[in-house]
């Protein structure tokens, strides 16, 4: 009896056992769709996020270059600009200059200020013997404001000393009905002293200069008068320069 109940078991066993592959065998493609349609969902998804990650990279190599580009033309705008607005200072300054006509009292060198020497009251120019320049020659704004005198020179540059550096003194004179004769020197730093008047001076006086002693042109503008001091003898004076060292460009040497 139970060897006949084992063998039914077997039976029963191997009977299952050639199902399962029976219908493995035709379900086989079911199967294999199922888990295509399940699957390819996720396929595409990662199939697109690549290619967008591809495009991605792409894209932004492709800005890179574009970036660079117009980072190049900007640079080469800016440049242009930069030399359009020079030129357009450099005009108006020349405007200046003959709006006032010194051209016809004057023969003239536009030059560029290329260096500032604050401390020692001194500026660097960009014109030189070259140009026809040469040492002692007087150097004005546009508006006929005395800057100072080449001291120095080279083949496309010079060295010019303001009127306010400690070395420099020369002869002026103050507008008036009868005008007023002194003397000035530069104290450094921007500053003037007025000395050796023997007249009577008032703040806001207008000094220009002298040709006495052939230091400089006749009645180019200096200053104003500030801070009034008087000795035994002479009236002595601070004089605020009319020449701004700070917002200083252009300038024209008188050849």
């Amino acid at each position: 009896m139970n060897s006949s109940i084992f063998k039914n078991k077997f039976l029963i066993i191997l009977l299952i056992i050639i199902l399962g592959f029976f219908l493995l065998n035709v379900f086989q493609k079911q199967v294999r769709g199922f888990f295509y349609s399940f699957s390819n969902p996720i396929q595409e998804q990662l199939w697109r996020a690549g290619d967008s990650t591809s495009g991605f990279f792409n894209s932004f190599g492709n800005s890179t270059a574009q970036i660079e580009k117009l980072s190049s033309e900007n640079q080469k705008l800016l440049q242009e600009t930069a030399l359009l607005n020079e030129l357009e200072q450099e005009n108006k300054e020349l405007r200046k200059a003959l709006d006032l006509e010194l051209n016809k009292d004057f023969s003239l060198e536009m030059a560029k200020i290329i260096g500032k020497d604050i401390s020692q009251d001194f500026i660097y120019i960009n014109k030189g013997l070259l140009q026809g320049l040469s040492e002692n020659m007087t150097v004005i704004t546009g508006e006929k404001v005395l800057v100072g005198k080449i001291v120095e020179i080279y083949d496309n540059s010079s060295k010019v000393m303001l009127l306010s550096n400690k070395e420099m003194s020369f002869d002026i004179k103050i507008q008036k009905d009868n005008n007023i004769y002194g003397s000035i020197r530069g104290n450094g730093n921007f500053t003037l002293t007025l000395d050796l008047i023997e007249e009577q001076i008032f703040e806001n006086d207008i000094v220009i200069t002298s040709s006495i002693g052939n230091i400089f042109p006749e009645a180019l503008l200096v200053g104003k008068v500030r801070e009034i001091n008087k000795n035994e003898v002479f009236y002595q004076a601070r004089v605020a320069p009319f020449f701004n060292i700070s917002q200083a460009e252009n300038i024209f040497i008188i050849k």
